[in-house]
């Protein structure tokens, strides 16, 4: 039985005005791995695989921008 260690780890933080996110990505195995937070409370707001870091981040980021940017609009409209 193998056991996979993630690898290639990387994170950072964005802001997508108001809100700030928390940007992880790694390498599993042939596959990379990014998970995206909203950096209070923390709460995962997406996630992407991919063959390559770069399409991974791109996915889970893009995913992560629409939905902040629909959650100001709807602060907004209270």
């Amino acid at each position: 039985m193998s056991t996979l260690v993630p690898e290639e780890y990387r994170e950072r933080t964005e802001r997508v005005p108001p809100f700030k996110m928390h940007v992880v990505s790694y390498r599993l195995g042939d596959n990379f791995y990014c998970i995206v937070d909203n950096v209070d409370p923390g709460a995962n707001i997406s996630r992407a695989k991919a063959s390559t870091r770069e399409e991974a981040e791109s996915k889970a980021i893009a995913k992560a921008k629409e939905r902040l940017e629909y959650s100001a609009s709807r602060i907004q409209d209270i």
